[in-house]
C-alpha cells in the first residue's frame, strides 16, 4: 500500500499537470460559489462530500484546485455548490422530484442505484456530445449499461465505482475466509478471543442491501427479469434467496455476529469498532481501507487486511459494486455542455486519483501510479466478479423490502421464508404501480 506521504506526492503529481491559472482566478472559492461573484452565467452543482466541502482538509484542497482550474478554463462561468445531506436516499428523491416539477439544480451527484428512476423519469440531458466513443468503451460493461438509455444515448457519467470486501485483522484471523462456514468459524474464534464477532450492516440503509445482495449472486441468483419484473421471490430464485438471507441469520444465532448488527447502518461504525479492537472482522468498502490507514496507529493498522467476500463455496464469489455519477438535469445547452465539462475535466480521473475511488475506466488504472499499489490492484481485480444493482425502477422499492425483511429475520421476529415472502409480495405491489 502506499504511504501517506507518497499518496500527497501523486496528488500534488496530478494537481501539478492541470493548468495554470491567472492571478485572479487564485481564490475564487467563497462560500458555496467557486469562480468570479460578477460572473454572467452560473452553474448550480448539488454535490455530496466529493469536493471542496470534504472534511478531509488535504482532500478539499485538491478539490479545491480542481474546481478554480475547471472555472478558470470557462470564464465567465461560476459554480454554485449545493451540499447534500447524509440522507442519501431521501435527497435523491427530493432531487427527483424538483427534477419533475422544473426545480432541480443544473447539474448533479445521482447515486448510480437510483439513476433507472431519473432516466425513466426523462428529467436527464444527454452526455453523448462531449464523451468520446473511444473513452465511453473503456467504461466497465455494467458501468455503460447503467448509464445508457434505451435510445443508445449516454444520460450521466459514472465516474467512480466501489465494492465489498472481508476486513480482518489477521493478528486474530490469520487465514482469509473463501466459504459462508469458513467466516462463521472465524467469527466465532474471534469471539473467543473477547471480541464481538463479525459486523455487517443490517439496519434500515441501502448498504444492508447492497452489502447482502453478495450473498445472493454469487449463486446466480436473479432479483429481477429482462423487463425489470421482480423474480427473486420464485422457484430456484427464491430458494438461493433464501439460503443467502439464512447465512445472515445463522451468524446473529450461532453468535458469530453480535445481535446489534440488525441496527447497523453505517460503515463508520467498523471503522470505530476496530480503533477499539472489539472485532477482528467485517463486510466493508473498499474506501475503508484508506479510512482504518489514518484511523489506526501504524502498528494496529499493520495487522489489517482484506480478502474477497466468501460464497456458498469458494468457486462461488461475487460482491457489489456501487458509485457515483455526474448528470446534468437542465434544459440550457450551454448549462449542460458545462455539466458535461466538470464530469469529463474533474471526476473522470483526477477525482479518482484524489480520493482513491476506483475509476470506472480500465485506462485509467493505468494513467496514475496511486492505483499501481498492489491494494488497489486487488480490488480491481475483485471487480471481475463485481455485479451493480439492476437498472430496473423497481429496485429502490425492492431494496427498501430487503431492508425491512432483514429486521425481521436478523432480530428473529419472523421466520425467513414468511419474510421473504412479504418482501417479494411488496416489492411486486410495487412494481405494478410503475
Amino acid at each position: 500500500m502506499m504511504t501517506r506521504s507518497a499518496c500527497r506526492l501523486s496528488l500534488a503529481a496530478v494537481l501539478a499537470a492541470s493548468v495554470a491559472l491567472p492571478a485572479m482566478a487564485q481564490n475564487t472559492i467563497t462560500g458555496d460559489t467557486v469562480g468570479p461573484a460578477n460572473a454572467p452565467k452560473t452553474l448550480t452543482f448539488r454535490m455530496t462530500t466529493d469536493g471542496p466541502r470534504n472534511n478531509d482538509p488535504d482532500v478539499a484542497e485538491g478539490y479545491g484546485k480542481l474546481f478554480r482550474e475547471y472555472v478558470a478554463r470557462h470564464p465567465g462561468w461560476k459554480v454554485e455548490l449545493q451540499m447534500m445531506s447524509g440522507d442519501i436516499g431521501q435527497e435523491q428523491a427530493r432531487m427527483l422530484e424538483q427534477a419533475k416539477s422544473g426545480n432541480a439544480p443544473d447539474c448533479a451527484a445521482v447515486d448510480s442505484f437510483v439513476l433507472p428512476l431519473f432516466k425513466k423519469a426523462g428529467v436527464l440531458q444527454s452526455f453523448s456530445p462531449y464523451f468520446k466513443k473511444e473513452e465511453i468503451e473503456q467504461l466497465f460493461p455494467f458501468i455503460r449499461e447503467g448509464i445508457t438509455g434505451t435510445d443508445g444515448q449516454i444520460y450521466a457519467w459514472w465516474w467512480s465505482t466501489d465494492l465489498r470486501v472481508l476486513y480482518r485483522n489477521k493478528k486474530v484471523i490469520a487465514e482469509a475466509p473463501q466459504t459462508w462456514d469458513d467466516t462463521r468459524k472465524a467469527a466465532l474464534a474471534s469471539v473467543k478471543e473477547g471480541m464481538e464477532g463479525i459486523l455487517f450492516n443490517g439496519g434500515r440503509f441501502e448498504g444492508t442491501t447492497f452489502d447482502w445482495l453478495a450473498n445472493f449472486w454469487a449463486q446466480g441468483g436473479k432479483l429481477v427479469d429482462d423487463a425489470g419484473k421482480p423474480i427473486f421471490g420464485e422457484g430456484e430464485n427464491r430458494a438461493k434467496f433464501i439460503k443467502a438471507v439464512n447465512y445472515y441469520r445463522d451468524l446473529v444465532e450461532s453468535g458469530a455476529a453480535p445481535k446489534r448488527v440488525a441496527t447497523i447502518g453505517n460503515y463508520d461504525d467498523f471503522n470505530a469498532a476496530a480503533a477499539a479492537g472489539t472485532t477482528a472482522l467485517f463486510v466493508g468498502g473498499n474506501w475503508q481501507l484508506a479510512q482504518l490507514k489514518s484511523t489506526l496507529e501504524a502498528e494496529d493498522f499493520a495487522n489489517w487486511t482484506f480478502s474477497m467476500l466468501p460464497g456458498p463455496t469458494g468457486a462461488e464469489r461475487s460482491t457489489g459494486t456501487g458509485g457515483w455519477t455526474v448528470a446534468s438535469l437542465s434544459k440550457d445547452p450551454a448549462k449542460v455542455e458545462m455539466c458535461a465539462n466538470l464530469a469529463r475535466e474533474i471526476y473522470m480521473g483526477p477525482a479518482n486519483a484524489l480520493q482513491e475511488q476506483l475509476p470506472t475506466r480500465a485506462d485509467l488504472y493505468d494513467k496514475y501510479p496511486v492505483f499501481a499499489t498492489e491494494a488497489n490492484k486487488a480490488f480491481a481485480a475483485a471487480l471481475k466478479v463485481g455485479q451493480a444493482r439492476p437498472g430496473a425502477p423497481v429496485y429502490p422499492e425492492i431494496s427498501n423490502q430487503i431492508q425491512i425483511m432483514m429486521g425481521k429475520v436478523l432480530t428473529g421476529s419472523q421466520p425467513t421464508e414468511a419474510a421473504v415472502d412479504d418482501a417479494f409480495k411488496a416489492s411486486m405491489d410495487a412494481f405494478k404501480r410503475l
